[in-house]
């Protein structure tokens, strides 16, 4: 049977999930596509999942109520372990609002296969960000139970890392992830 020791001696790095937590328009996407293309470029095996890749396929059955939303981060968790098992960096984009749901996706992984980037940025600039147009959404109505606005948001107690998106430019916050990841050995 191979291992997963085996297949990260194989890849030539260690595996990891990194989950990016933070509300819509933080950037978190941002910053998972900036790094997976960072890590690739150094021969890293990586994969961002997000709701481009998840709430399409696997997650098309969900929607956005509070048993739902827990699903969907269940379903991604046991996914992402999937990656770490097969010896991959796995980057997480998703907004994952509640603490339990994210302590359970920790739970489920060895202790250091779970990186949690608090993706900081203020209610205002994401609303001014809007690239999906959710916030104007919001605002007419059209969207209920949206996180940040009328529906909670727990932020992280002890991340092992935060990005304040607000204050610093994209690549600074891939080089800050980076960096841990260098000074803990994942790279």
């Amino acid at each position: 049977m191979i291992k997963k020791e085996d297949r990260r001696r194989h890849s030539g790095h260690g595996s990891t999930i990194i989950w990016l937590t933070g509300l819509s328009g933080s950037g978190k996407s941002t910053v998972a596509n900036n790094l997976e293309k960072k890590l690739f470029e150094r021969g890293v095996r990586v994969y961002v999942l997000d709701g481009d890749n998840i709430r399409t396929g696997l997650n098309n059955d969900l929607g956005f109520s509070p048993q739902d939303r827990e699903e969907n981060i269940r379903r991604i968790g046991e996914v992402a372990k999937l990656f770490v098992d097969a010896g991959i960096i796995v980057i997480t984009a998703f907004i994952s609002p509640y603490k339990k749901d994210r302590d359970l996706v920790r739970k489920g992984v060895d202790q250091n296969e779970f990186i949690e980037v608090f993706v900081k940025c203020s209610l205002e600039e994401c609303e001014r960000r809007d690239a999906k147009g959710l916030y104007k959404k919001v605002k007419q109505g059209l969207v209920k139970s949206f996180t940040g606005i009328d529906d909670v948001y727990e932020e992280p107690d002890n991340p092992e890392i935060i990005l304040e998106t607000d204050k610093i430019e994209v690549a600074a916050g891939v080089k800050k992830v980076l960096t841990y990841l260098e000074d803990k050995g994942y790279v």
